[in-house]
């Protein structure tokens, strides 16, 4: 089981690029994956993260605050503008701005931790940025989102926050006090998360592609080209802003990563909470959970490459 989870990691990017295209190009193939579940599976992936989680982990926010708080004002400042700025750049409608903007408010998900792992970068500082970053997110999302959108559309703060509460802190919450209750338990199952993970983001990929395949190809090129920029400039916004503090290369990794890797999986569930009217609402993360995990697996091997000094 473990070599099967190892695998199924190793190419994560490959096996949700696949789903993705058998979903959008023949969705009757994964339509039994019903959007609805879409919340449990994150929740499932949530909770594996928690159960990864030990107070050491927490450690680096009081040994380390200024990385730390470098971290979670990038991560909610540069996505969202950046989102801001190409959705009105190349002039969006509302539902699609939206979505496009949800997904930069969104924090940062677990993948990130996964890719800075593979490229040899700074693991902990990636997993302080994401636990520090997911805490904040039922304030910070809502209200930069509301921030941004309130002269376009109408957003659902409280039902975004209480979604977010749902769907991310408590899965976590359960996961960390799991692992901490009974961590030779968790240490048994730790090889086969990876498995677990990868399974449920496909799927969520597979439901939310599938059934909204039409929409997605009726939006053109695009969304798809605002996407990658999206997720790309974060990348270089990243590294550039960890080269101007000058931090070490394993940070500048982190730091890269973190920030242009978005928790689009949530994106895609809140744009239904806090945009019922808006259905396109949902493709720019839809959109995004295919791309950053194959932006991701390539920067990794680019960054592997570039060594730790």
């Amino acid at each position: 089981m473990k070599k099967v989870s190892e695998f199924v990691g190793k190419f994560m990017a490959v096996i949700v690029l696949v789903v993705a295209a058998l979903a959008l190009f023949v969705p009757g193939t994964c339509l039994w994956v019903e959007t609805s579940w879409i919340n449990y599976l994150l929740m499932v992936v949530m909770f594996g993260m928690g159960l990864t989680l030990k107070f050491g982990d927490f450690a680096i926010v009081f040994k380390r605050p200024k990385d730390i708080l470098i971290g979670c004002v990038a991560q909610f400042t540069i996505m969202p503008l950046l989102a801001f700025g190409l959705g009105k750049a190349f002039g969006l409608d509302p539902a699609l701005l939206a979505g496009v903007i949800l997904v930069g408010t969104c924090p940062g998900g677990t993948a990130s931790n996964v890719m800075t792992y593979l490229s040899k970068g700074d693991v902990a500082l990636s997993v302080g940025m994401t636990s520090v970053n997911t805490l904040l997110a039922p304030f910070l999302t809502p209200a930069i989102t509301y921030l941004l959108l309130k002269t376009t559309v109408t957003v659902d703060v409280m039902s975004m926050f209480l979604s977010i509460i749902k769907v991310v802190i408590v899965p976590i919450a359960l996961g960390f006090i799991i692992n901490k209750l009974w961590g030779k338990f968790t240490e048994k199952v730790a090889d086969v998360l990876p498995l677990i993970s990868v399974a449920a983001i496909t799927l969520i990929v597979a439901a939310v592609v599938s059934h909204n395949a039409e929409r997605i190809l009726e939006t053109g090129a695009i969304v798809f080209v605002i996407v990658i920029l999206h997720n790309v400039l974060g990348y270089v916004v990243g590294y550039v802003l960890g080269l101007v503090l000058k931090m070490t290369m394993p940070r500048k990794k982190a730091l890269a990563i973190e920030i242009g890797m978005q928790n689009s999986g949530l994106a895609t569930s809140l744009a239904g909470t806090a945009f019922p009217d808006l259905a396109m609402a949902t493709v720019p993360g839809a959109i995004f959970s295919v791309w950053h995990n194959i932006s991701g697996a390539l920067l990794a091997n680019v960054f592997r490459r570039m060594g730790e000094e």
